[in-house]
């Protein structure tokens, strides 16, 4: 069984929760997951099966699209709706739509962001959320992130009691916490804010509307292997350029040779496709110009 499980995580589970669910239900210990999401956060989590674990790296590198919802007002110690409240800023006033379009388009492009003290990100060998748990604040390493588009969407923006809220879309690339994103808006409007809902809608070429549920899985597995749920290597790697090799190359391949570099690829990993298959994913050679050599054959 390989190919790309298309999982819409539900609340409440981690993606670790996710990939041992998935590995009972399809009764294959090989799966992993594409990008950890939050507990309390909900949507597209592509768990690759089998020989597409092979192409995990190479869909977590993708750019994720999310629908957030950020209150202002108050801030809480996890960035989330989940924390204990750290500030207040009561708001008074209706916060017009201009303001707020103008606001979210000072994020466009690439921005540096902090990691909140809630995060897996590791230093010192110790996770962030593992020295927060303790009571402790270390100094955090700040990042580099790019956010290709954000503009808002419905419901329309509301002022209820201290409280102000509204939603964005965001295309992000890999590694941006939208917590922190909400966070830093807030922070531009002149509020204390948090994130105060969070779903991803799509994860490279995997959207929503590819995804199922566990209940659909079950379903499913309970006729049959489960097989028929899985997408093909291919669109879990749509992003990349591709060369399309003939039948008598597909053997050289598989054998992981060295090739020309075909004039047409410019970009410095591609995959290798016959007939719509997968074979391989290649690169550009480190040490020989011209050439080009695998860097995963399936």
């Amino acid at each position: 069984m390989d190919g790309i499980l298309p999982l819409w995580k539900p609340k409440g589970f981690t993606s670790h929760d996710c990939v041992s669910k998935a590995r009972g239900m399809l009764k294959t210990k090989k799966v992993g997951h594409t990008g950890t999401l939050d507990p309390e956060v909900e949507g597209v989590l592509p768990l690759c099966v089998g020989k597409a674990t092979k192409i995990v790296p190479f869909l977590t590198e993708t750019d994720k699209v999310y629908e957030a919802t950020v209150t202002l007002g108050y801030a809480t110690d996890t960035e989330d709706a989940t924390g204990a409240t750290v500030e207040t800023t009561p708001v008074n006033e209706f916060i017009s739509i201009e303001k707020i379009k103008s606001v979210l388009g000072t994020f466009k492009g690439w921005i540096t962001q902090t990691p909140p003290m809630y995060s897996a990100v590791k230093v010192n060998g110790k996770k962030l959320y593992e020295y927060a748990r303790e009571g402790m604040e270390v100094e955090r390493p700040s990042r580099e992130v790019r956010i290709k588009h954000i503009g808002l969407i419905s419901p329309e923006p509301k002022q209820e009691g201290d409280t102000f809220t509204f939603s964005f879309r965001v295309i992000c690339s890999k590694g941006t916490y939208v917590r922190t994103l909400c966070v830093d808006i807030g922070k531009a409007l002149g509020y204390a804010a948090h994130m105060s809902s969070l779903v991803r809608t799509e994860t490279a070429d995997i959207t929503k509307e590819d995804c199922y549920s566990f209940d659909e899985i079950q379903q499913v597995v309970d006729k049959s292997s489960g097989e028929q749920l899985l997408l093909p290597l291919s669109r879990g790697l749509a992003h990349m350029a591709s060369w399309e090799v003939d039948d008598e190359q597909i053997e050289k391949i598989k054998h992981g040779q060295v090739f020309e570099k075909p004039t047409h690829i410019h970009q410095e990993q591609f995959t290798v496709m016959n007939a719509g298959e997968v074979l391989a994913i290649y690169q550009q050679h480190p040490r020989k110009t011209g050439l080009i050599k695998p860097v995963r054959v399936f």
